[in-house]
């Protein structure tokens, strides 16, 4: 009698225990990881089932680990995880954790490069870029060409496209670089084949120069192609260009936030108030509109233009009113400058 009852007690007390650590199983895997905020998670290649499950205990991410094999062996689906590095957020499970390393999905991260950034600022932003491949340190402009697979010698400012762009991590720098030339390289050729006719420039590089200088002349994008027809005017009748930041691009490292009338008396391939034409490179990466601009100035007879002290400029068609415009700029500053005193 005793054995009878045994054996229908035990095969009950078994059904039961199994149906505990399923369920135990189960509520495991909905489980919400322990995060307070967004966290980055590095599966390193080659981590199997012991190795991940040190890794969230180690970095105190889940609770109750030791049931993780025995999920990933119950439902095998969430067994292949791949290495990478993942975004966790809060109120993600243990199962969501799973099905995301399963996934492959890696974290993206974005770096941003402004219009009107120059080669070197960009070198800068990509070496404390977070989570890259840092492949370019100790890069120059003067040795970048080699390390991209161009010529050693090739002009690269103003070659790359301004934007944000996004990577997952280990991303080569170069890779970014090339991505962002290549977008440059198709705008560039776009906005080319589609310039007004009669453009004192006949190359797509020299339309990207006369850009560039557009950039950094003006923030505001209904003025440039106002911008873009000062300078191009003034090509046209073989006036100088005069223009203040291609006098401090050829400073270089002399540059400290000023320049002076004997900086604009020093000779350098890039100061526009000593050299006839067009720099000899691009001075900065300019964005889409600049590149419009360039390729589509209004047309008129503007010759100058001077800040106006509210962001904005005042455009002129000879020097007595240029002159006057320049009095009126200095006036406002000065008033500006006393009430702030």
């Amino acid at each position: 009698m005793k054995k009878k009852r045994l054996l229908i007690i035990l095969p009950l007390v078994l059904v039961a225990l199994a149906v505990g650590c399923l369920l135990r199983i189960k509520h495991f895997a909905a489980e919400p990881l322990i995060l307070k905020q967004e966290t980055i998670f590095t599966l390193p290649a080659g981590t199997g089932r012991d190795g991940l499950q040190q890794l969230l205990r180690r970095q105190h991410l889940a609770r109750h680990l030791g049931w993780l094999p025995w999920l990933m062996e119950l439902e095998p689906s969430l067994a292949p995880v791949k290495a990478g590095t993942y975004r966790l957020k809060p109120g993600m499970t243990v199962r969501d954790l799973l099905q995301l390393l399963v996934s492959g999905k890696e974290a993206q991260f974005s770096i941003r490069f402004i219009e009107g950034s120059t080669l070197k600022e960009w070198l800068g932003i990509l070496g404390r870029a977070p989570y890259m491949k840092h492949d370019l340190q100790g890069a120059t402009a003067q040795t970048l060409g080699a390390k991209l697979g161009e010529a050693a010698d090739s002009v690269l400012e103003g070659q790359f496209y301004p934007d944000t762009y996004l990577y997952t991590a280990n991303t080569p720098e170069s890779a970014i670089l090339k991505r962002a030339r290549q977008r440059m390289n198709t705008t560039l050729a776009q906005i080319w084949q589609g310039r007004a006719e009669g453009l004192p420039y006949k190359t797509q590089q020299a339309l990207l120069t006369m850009a560039s200088i557009v950039e950094k002349e003006t923030g505001v994008k209904e003025e440039r192609a106002r911008v873009a027809s000062v300078f191009i005017n003034r090509l046209r009748i073989g006036m100088k260009l005069q223009t203040d930041p291609t006098v401090i691009y050829g400073m270089g490292e002399n540059y400290r936030g000023s320049i002076t009338r004997q900086n604009l008396t020093m000779p350098t391939p890039y100061n526009t108030y000593i050299i006839t034409g067009l720099p000899p490179t691009p001075i900065a990466m300019p964005g889409q509109a600049s590149l419009e601009a360039a390729a589509h100035p209004v047309k008129s007879v503007y010759l100058y233009f001077v800040a106006d002290g509210s962001g904005g400029h005042v455009f002129t068609t000879n020097l007595a009113s240029h002159n006057q415009a320049v009095q009126h700029y200095r006036q406002r500053q000065n008033a500006k400058e006393n009430h702030e005193q």
